[in-house]
């Protein structure tokens, strides 16, 4: 009776152990999933920050908004007659006339 029991508590612990790596093997392999998931999303967000970042460059380029500038508020570049030159005086140091 003595080696039955042996053997029976064998057994169940060997059962237990295998349930135990089952379990840990499906665990990480739902994981793992996850993880794949989260990068094919962390890429596709990169991909879409790019494009985003590019449409910002585009609509704030110069030759993009002259034209907005010029449409909405009637603005034109000056003429060179229209352009003046001021000097600036030269500060005098403190303490000093």
């Amino acid at each position: 009776m003595r080696g039955r029991s042996i053997l029976a508590l064998l057994l169940v612990g060997f059962v237990l152990v295998a349930a135990g790596v089952i379990w840990r093997r499906s665990y990480g392999s739902i994981l793992a999933r996850e993880q794949h998931k989260l990068e094919d999303l962390r890429a596709a967000l990169g991909a879409e920050r790019a494009k985003l970042k590019g449409d910002i460059r585009d609509a704030s380029s110069r030759s993009r908004l002259a034209g907005i500038v010029s449409q909405r508020l009637d603005m034109r570049d000056p003429s060179d007659s229209m352009v003046r030159y001021v000097e600036r005086a030269v500060a005098t140091p403190r303490g000093k006339p």
